[in-house]
């Protein structure tokens, strides 16, 4: 049955995007496909950051340290980026640029400026080795790559076709100096930038080895981004109806990474149309997270579940005043059903929120909201209206009944255009309807709701990261006293999952597991690297096909884990 949540939902949905509204429905091609849109959406990023930042430019946007900038000042900024893209870097339209860097504000304006110079936002791991950032630089065809000084550093030796700039942080006109100049580049793309033209790359681990960078055209990025903002304006009405809406400006905490669709969609773009102030935390720390969610008054927090769990959980939790942060969003990974409830026993004044959406649905997906939420725990929600269709499917593309567990498949305009050079994975990641394969199964209950029961896809979610567990075995297998190995995830009550691997060495060898972690943090990034390990003394079980019996192995030590 549709709860009230589901009704009043409905009919602001059916409000706002009526005719003459801010978010009126039109019809638009794609992939051969008619599909829903946006008749009013701006053409482009760089046109959708010139009218917000023109309607907001005296709000306060961002808050990083002690630096604090108005919607004007970062737009003044970034159009300074874009004409020094341009002249001082020779940056031209649909050129890619790596940002390889911390979450900062100048990562922020580094984003705009180079979309506002015609380029393509190409969002490199900051957590990957400097083996890692040389493949994505490579495998995109950047010609250009803003490094902050760490990453620059890990990228020394290495064979790179791009030039790197290194960009620092704090105060803009210094930290981008190298990409700092006065003209009128930005101005003139408004005359050219088209909704078909490469807005951004953004890098995803699916199950067959090497990250594959997703680009999408700026009518996908700006229209996953819009159809946040419709949700967020609908759901603000709703508070304001029930006089639980914030009395304060929105605002949000950045704790999650920008190079994250997570992070740069519904977190960082959005807050353009919201006229939502960020506050940048450099690193998460549960308690500096609760003074910073106290001292700006954040009425919106959103990260990994792991991070509202620890929110509610700490033990110095009633020192702080969260009473105008109304939500704590998840995304990235599964939240455990009874989180919910605690989240929302610690923080009865707010509600907590779940999000499902894929880097290459321009992270637009499903959400389960409020109350809703609290009686559906275990579900990730209905289809994000207006624009999404979901749909569970068969191997073979067919539409399967209610309650029947099938692949999940999001079909919107929003969805990205394809793999950079690899047309075979992304011609086996849609269905010729258009419906976008995402790799996760699961089933939609009566009410609409989905559940997601299991994955089709070999990868490990360690807190909102996915790890594709091939890549990991190839990393593996590289050290030469190696002969077998497996990986796989296993169960963690704080990270959702991590890795695990078992290998056997090469017959005469001794490879201890110190030394096999010393080896892969040399080419693979942190969060990759086992944190169980385990040295065979037989041959890896095989299953009829001759591969690793991966699903035994799993059991197995999952019960030696969970037995200590």
């Amino acid at each position: 049955m549709p709860t009230q949540l589901d009704q009043d939902i409905d009919r602001f949905t059916s409000a706002v995007t009526a005719p003459g509204q801010m978010f009126e429905l039109t019809t638009a091609m794609r992939a051969n496909t008619e599909m829903p849109a946006f008749k009013n959406a701006p053409p482009s990023l760089a046109h959708y950051f010139a009218h917000f930042c023109n309607e907001k430019k005296d709000e306060l946007f961002l808050v990083d340290g002690d630096l604090r900038l108005t919607f004007g000042e970062v737009y003044a900024a970034a159009v300074h980026v874009a004409h020094g893209l341009a002249t001082k870097q020779g940056v031209k339209k649909g050129d890619r640029v790596g940002i390889a860097a911390r979450n900062s504000a100048n990562w922020m304006i580094a984003y705009m400026g180079t979309l506002m110079a015609g380029g393509c936002a190409t969002l490199l791991n900051g957590w990957w080795t400097g083996e890692e950032l040389a493949y994505g630089i490579n495998l995109c065809d950047c010609s250009l790559v803003l490094a902050d000084a760490q990453r620059a550093a890990r990228m020394d030796g290495e064979t790179i076709s791009a030039k790197i700039v290194t960009i620092g942080h704090g105060k803009p006109s210094e930290g981008l100096s190298d990409i700092w100049a006065e003209g009128d580049t930005a101005s003139r793309m408004l005359g050219e930038l088209k909704p078909s033209d490469l807005a951004t790359i953004l890098y995803t681990s699916g199950s067959t080895g090497n990250p594959k960078g997703a680009y999408s055209d700026h009518l996908g990025v700006v229209s996953g981004t819009m159809n946040y903002v419709c949700q967020t304006a609908m759901i603000l009405q709703i508070l304001t109806e029930r006089n639980e809406a914030p009395s304060v400006q929105p605002s949000a905490l950045v704790a999650v990474p920008l190079f994250h669709v997570t992070g740069e969609i519904p977190l960082f773009l959005q807050s353009f149309a919201l006229g939502r102030k960020l506050v940048l935390m450099p690193k998460w720390d549960a308690e500096e997270a609760l003074r910073l969610l106290d001292k700006e008054k954040i009425t919106y927090f959103v990260g990994v579940p792991l991070m509202s769990y620890e929110l509610a959980t700490h033990p110095n939790r009633d020192d702080y005043d969260l009473s105008e942060c109304k939500s704590f969003a998840a995304g990235g990974s599964p939240r455990p059903p009874e989180h919910v409830t605690k989240i929302k026993n610690a923080f009865p004044e707010g509600n907590p929120l779940l999000g499902y959406g894929l880097t290459e649905t321009n992270a637009v997906g499903c959400g389960n909201l409020n109350e809703n939420y609290l009686a559906k725990p275990g579900s990730t929600g209905m289809p994000s209206k207006p624009l999404v269709d979901l749909a569970i499917l068969d191997d073979d593309g067919n539409k399967l009944d209610t309650g029947k567990v099938g692949e999940v498949c999001i079909r919107s305009i929003a969805n990205f255009i394809g793999y950079w050079r690899n047309e075979e994975a992304t011609e086996a990641a849609f269905t010729k309807d258009a419906y976008f394969r995402t790799g996760d199964l699961g089933y939609l209950d009566e009410d609409d709701y989905l559940f997601i029961v299991d994955r089709k896809k070999d990868i490990i979610i360690r807190g909102g990261e996915n790890i594709a567990c091939i890549e990991v075995e190839e990393a593996i297998y590289a050290h030469p006293d190696v002969a077998e190995c497996s990986v796989f995830g296993l169960p963690d009550e704080r990270l959702g999952e991590v890795p695990a691997a078992v290998y056997l060495p090469v017959r005469g060898k001794t490879l201890e597991k110190d030394d096999l972690r010393e080896y892969l943090a040399e080419h693979i990034a942190g969060f990759k690297v086992p944190q169980y390990l385990w040295i065979a003394e037989d041959t890896l079980p095989r299953l009829g096909t001759q591969k690793v019996d991966k699903r035994t192995l799993k059991a197995r030590y999952e019960k030696e884990v969970a037995s200590g």
